[in-house]
Order: C-alpha cells, then sequence, then structure tokens
C-alpha cells in the first residue's frame, strides 16, 4: 500500500499546481451553481408543497455538487491514462513492479481529489455568506457532517471505479471519444448532476437508485443537505461499499484479462 500512496501523493502534489485553471473552473461553478438555484427557485415559487424536495435542499444539494464536481463528474478524465493505452506507452507501466490497476486508480483519485481542494473552499464560502434563500446551510447535526464526509469518501472510490472501467475498455476500442460522450451523459443524468434524483418519477427512481450512478454525487450531495438520513443515510452508504467493491473486483478482473492481449509495437 506504501508504494501506491507514494503515487497518489505525487500526483495529489503535482494537480495542486494548476491553480489558474483552477481559479477560472471555480468561477463558473459558482455561476453556473447560482443559474440553477434560481431556475428552480422559479419553479418553487408556483407552489413549493409540489416538489420531492425542501427548497433549502435542493439549495445545499447543488452548491455541493459544483463545490465537489472534480470528485463526481464523469467527464473528468485522466488523460494521461487514456494516452498511455492509445499511444503504447503502457510498456512502461508494464515493466513496473506493481499493479497496473492501483498504479491507475491512485493516480484517478489524487487528480480528482486535488482539483476538487483548489476549488472547493472558494465555492464554499461564497455559498455560505449569500442572503437566504439561496445561501449553502450546515448539516443538521455533527452526525450527519460524519455520514457525509463517510459517503463523499465512498463515492470518490465508486467514482473512479466506474472510471476505471471506462480506461478498461479502451483496450477494446480504436478512438476513446465515443465511449466517453456516452459516459459523460449517462453519468451525468444518472448520478444526479443534472436534476436531483428525488425530481425522477417514481418507478424511474426506484431503479435509478440502485444504480451505481446513485453512489456517487447523489448519495453525498443527499445526506449534506438532510434529505436522507438515519436508517436511509446507512442504507445508502452500505450500498456504496458494494458497489466500491463490485466495481474494483470487476475492474480488476477485465484489466487481467486486457493485459493477457495487449502488443506494444515499435520501440
Amino acid at each position: 500500500m506504501r508504494k501506491y500512496f507514494a503515487i497518489f501523493r505525487i500526483r495529489f502534489v503535482n494537480t495542486l499546481q494548476y491553480r489558474a485553471a483552477a481559479l477560472a473552473g471555480l468561477s463558473t461553478q459558482f455561476a453556473w451553481g447560482f443559474m440553477l438555484i434560481i431556475s428552480f427557485s422559479a419553479f418553487y415559487h408556483t407552489n413549493p408543497y409540489a416538489f420531492p424536495m425542501e427548497f433549502s435542499h435542493t439549495v445545499s444539494f447543488i452548491w455541493i455538487q459544483q463545490a465537489f464536481l472534480a470528485l463526481f463528474a464523469s467527464w473528468f478524465w485522466d488523460d494521461d491514462i487514456a494516452n498511455s493505452i492509445t499511444e503504447g506507452s503502457i510498456a512502461y507501466d508494464l515493466v513496473r513492479p506493481i499493479s497496473l490497476y492501483g498504479k491507475w486508480f491512485s493516480t484517478s483519485a489524487a487528480r480528482r481529489l486535488a482539483r476538487a481542494t483548489l476549488r472547493c473552499m472558494p465555492i464554499l464560502v461564497l455559498a455560505f455568506i449569500l442572503p437566504a434563500p439561496f445561501r449553502l446551510t450546515l448539516p443538521p447535526s455533527l452526525l450527519q457532517f460524519g455520514l457525509f464526509i463517510l459517503s463523499t469518501t465512498l463515492g470518490l472510490g465508486v467514482v473512479v471505479a466506474f472510471a476505471m472501467l471506462v480506461y478498461t475498455s479502451l483496450f477494446y476500442t480504436i478512438s476513446p471519444s465515443g465511449i466517453r460522450i456516452m459516459v459523460m451523459v449517462i453519468g451525468d443524468f444518472l448520478s444526479g448532476g443534472i436534476v436531483p434524483l428525488p425530481f425522477f418519477p417514481a418507478q424511474i427512481r426506484n431503479v435509478v437508485e440502485l444504480l451505481p450512478f446513485a453512489s456517487m454525487l447523489n448519495m453525498p450531495a443527499r445526506i449534506y443537505s438532510g434529505n436522507i438520513a438515519g436508517a436511509e443515510a446507512l442504507n445508502g452508504i452500505l450500498l456504496q461499499c458494494f458497489w466500491l467493491i463490485a466495481l474494483v473486483f470487476i475492474g480488476n478482473l477485465i484489466t487481467r484479462r486486457a493485459l493477457k492481449r495487449v502488443i506494444v509495437q515499435g520501440g
């Protein structure tokens, strides 16, 4: 584990150097989050009791989504991993005495966490000082905040484990563009990145909430907002644990099989 932690730390520190890109990103995320809240506010004003989430819960959901976008967005990819497959530089990784899956998992998680670290605090500070009802509020209790931290950690693991499946699929494709676009659209929609899952029709929501996408953004943001708590939050965290273990197992299996057919030409 020490070698994977070292890889994680190196990539985390290297990604922290891109402060200008983070500044541009956080301004965009704050503006987009505020526009989403204004849009939802217009609907809530028509009939505030006709929606499955309280407006304050929806506001908190959106601000958490924007603050931790780099952790949960399905369209944040590690281009170094994709390029190593498509360009053949994966040959250097194959001769190293470490698991390729573990190395990629560590670097991908570090990159997402570093991006979120650079962007989350300014967005959270601004969201906390906004006037009501557009202000981000604290979780209902300290226990709820602890569950949010745990769920966020597991959510990051699920996102990275799912992304690893996408990277592994590049062994079987010519171009990564097609599968990236497909995963970006499906992942964002089913994780609540476009519309929170409680707004889905009940029959569809009951199915979507069992998929791995619901264990990404949806669960931490709803726990933070107080939309789900107690036994429901614990059940959601257990589902996150299940998907994390399942996706890591499947990812490792597919990676080992894919590496048996890898041919790198040139030198």
